[in-house]
């Protein structure tokens, strides 16, 4: 495994984290339950090949991911830096502590190694700022009683929202999106190491996107790396601002892959970095000729999110991710998902939306074709 000084922290991290937000579960319902039989040695063994930081958050796996990881780190406490979230839920300093004293409990230690800012947004921090004794006075005496080592903050909000928060001196590393498909956060990363903080990057892998077959993808290199997902995350890894991939893992033959990849000593030089990056613009460049997600089209009076949709069917056409775009489309047939929509088959065809579309996109055509080809 190779690591990396984490920002200012001390530490030394491993290039793979453990996102401990995929676990195997058992039940339905209210019986749902985290299978211990499958986790636990799961973790484990990330921690003997050499992963040394894991991630969990209070609302994972219906709320259960603290629990499980709190058990996988018996005998390996020593070895593993645990990382947290509290959702401050509202301005109350008191409430902030009591919420990271449920983790601590959950979690079954007496510190968190690094606790983060969960979500946070630009508008929000600013307000924290003016507060005289809010969630950020009350982290200050968290770190000053122990109970945690390091503040981090995980960041969802505009890419250009994110520098104030960098340079606030507040936070020593960020968990942050960014992947072959999203690269809005690039010069964040930068900024992050500017200042000293760590740089542990989510959904390296495109949140399962990056996981599926792409023979477009994998051809970005001369030399074909194995899988998609060995392309995406060498592709955050070569990035020098980046300290962690953090993967979510559920299995253990995607653990071996991840943590292969994480201990290879060769990665993607400068020159294949700038020729991945031109190959992946053009593909942009090619996604928007069919939609560029500008949402003129909403709404649809059969709530069909026309942008979603196509977006779906980009992942098939542009990048070649014909399984999880099967598998996306899927979930909008029956109504899974975070974005909900109807699915394309709804359309009766009453041509609204072409008249607002900017591009003149032949719309009803292409929910047609989107329909026939992924349904």
């Amino acid at each position: 495994m190779r690591y990396s000084e984490f920002g200012k922290t001390g530490k030394m991290v491993s290039a793979l984290g453990f996102g401990a937000m995929r676990l195997p579960m058992i039940g339905e319902g209210d019986n749902k339950q985290v299978d211990h039989e499958l986790s636990i040695p799961l973790m484990q063994k990330a921690f003997d090949l050499g992963v040394n930081y894991i991630d969990t958050a209070p609302y994972y796996l219906d709320k259960l991911s603290e629990d499980i990881v709190g058990k996988a780190v018996k005998g390996y406490r020593d070895k593993v830096y645990i990382s947290t979230k509290n959702p401050i839920e509202n301005d109350s300093a008191d409430d902030w502590m009591k919420r990271l004293e449920t983790s601590l409990k959950n979690l079954d230690t007496d510190y968190i190694d690094f606790y983060h800012f969960w979500g946070i947004g630009l508008e929000n921090f600013k307000r924290w700022e003016s507060l005289s004794d809010g969630p950020l006075q009350a982290a200050q005496r968290a770190l000053d009683q122990g109970l945690i080592k390091h503040l981090s903050f995980s960041y969802h909000d505009k890419a250009e929202n994110c520098k104030h928060i960098l340079e606030s001196g507040r936070f020593e590393s960020v968990l942050i999106q960014y992947n072959l498909l999203d690269r809005s956060n690039e010069e964040n990363l930068a900024i992050a190491k500017e200042n000293g903080l760590g740089v542990v990057v989510m959904g390296p892998v495109g949140g399962g996107r990056l996981g599926a077959p792409s023979d477009v993808i994998r051809g970005l290199l001369k030399e074909k790396p194995a899988s998609t997902a060995e392309m995406a995350l060498r592709f955050v890894l070569a990035n020098d601002n980046v300290n962690i991939a953090l993967s979510g893992i559920g299995e253990m033959n995607h653990l071996i892959e991840n943590a292969k990849v994480a201990a290879a000593t060769g990665k993607l030089t400068p020159e294949e970095v700038t020729q991945v990056k031109a190959m992946m613009e053009e593909n942009k460049k090619l996604a928007q000729l069919y939609c560029t997600s500008c949402d003129y089209c909403k709404p649809c009076p059969e709530n069909i999110n026309i942008p979603h949709i196509f977006n779906i069917m980009n992942n098939h056409r542009v990048y070649g991710l014909t399984d999880h775009a099967k598998n996306a489309y899927g979930q909008v047939i029956r109504g899974e998902g975070w974005v909900k929509s109807a699915d394309a088959s709804k359309c009766i065809e009453c041509g609204v939306c072409e008249t607002k579309c900017p591009q003149k996109l032949p719309i009803i055509e292409q929910l047609k074709e989107t329909h026939t080809t992924l349904a």
